[in-house]
């Protein structure tokens, strides 16, 4: 018996990283995977997102180990493509038991000179976005009566400092927000919603050229991820210097499942202990 079986996940950004685990994870507990990501990069983004290949072998990757999936390209900001999305998964598998809005992209900037768009961007990518997933699930879950969960990838960002990062904190703060609400909106129907707050996670998004040199910005242009491990270091209360994707989807795989039954409205940092360490 699988912690999963007879569930039906909705997971965004499933290309690869994150995303991928907490498919993988789900499946090999018995979840039916309902998918999406955008597949293709994006200006405002200074390192590469992931592409049709790499949805297709998360595809294959599900396959594999004997799991069901339905995977599809959309854009977490175009409400029509997710509904479409949820839509062609119910028609599949008729149900969604657990949300999981794990899509979103990290960018950074000084607050004096941060221009408009890439405030907006921000926002549209990791906090509307998520909205929008939850949104798009939600009348199938309400209508059925029969519960389930909701998760948003947060950042330990949303819970502590960092220069360079208003936008972006700004936005996983939100989802702060937003999961209060909901949560209480949605406990009459037994559904529940929580937020993960991850520290640096080992997958591209962190581990690329710009970020290194964000984060040693001493070497001019010539930092390595060792210097990324190192910065890591020092933010971190245990000797861990990046987190690593099945750390985030052990997470979501205990929100998804019914051994969660009685948390709702609550922030679980997964982070070695960064939004505690004071110093």
């Amino acid at each position: 018996m699988g912690r999963m079986d007879n569930k039906v996940a909705f997971v965004t950004g499933v290309a690869r990283g994150q995303g991928r685990s907490h498919c993988l994870t789900l499946a090999r507990e018995g979840a039916k995977i309902i998918g999406i990501d955008l597949c293709h990069s994006l200006d405002k983004v200074a390192y590469p997102l992931g592409t049709e290949e790499d949805l297709a072998e998360t595809d294959r990757l599900i396959k594999e180990i004997g799991g069901e999936a339905v995977l599809l390209q959309a854009d977490t900001r175009n409400r029509s493509q997710l509904q479409a999305a949820v839509q062609a998964g119910l028609e599949r598998f008729g149900q969604i038991d657990a949300v999981v809005a794990s899509a979103g992209v990290w960018t950074w900037g000084e607050a004096r000179d941060l221009p408009e768009d890439e405030w907006q961007f921000a926002l549209d990518m990791n906090l509307t976005g998520a909205f929008n997933t939850a949104q798009a699930a939600l009348p199938s879950m309400i209508d059925r009566g029969q519960g389930g969960s909701i998760m948003f990838t947060s950042s330990q960002l949303a819970l502590r400092g960092c220069p360079q990062a208003v936008a972006y904190s700004a936005a996983k703060g939100g989802l702060v927000g937003m999961m209060r609400a909901l949560a209480s909106e949605l406990a009459p129907h037994q559904i529940r919603v929580n937020t993960i707050h991850p520290s640096t996670v080992a997958t591209d998004m962190v581990l690329n050229q710009p970020t290194y040199d964000l984060f040693a910005p001493h070497k001019n242009g010539e930092a390595t991820v060792d210097d990324l491990h190192e910065s890591m270091r020092a933010f971190h209360m245990l000797p861990i210097p990046l987190i690593e994707s099945q750390d985030i989807s052990n997470a979501v795989l205990y929100l998804a499942s019914d051994e969660s039954r009685a948390l709702t409205s609550v922030v679980l940092p997964v982070d070695a202990g960064s939004t505690q360490k004071l110093g």
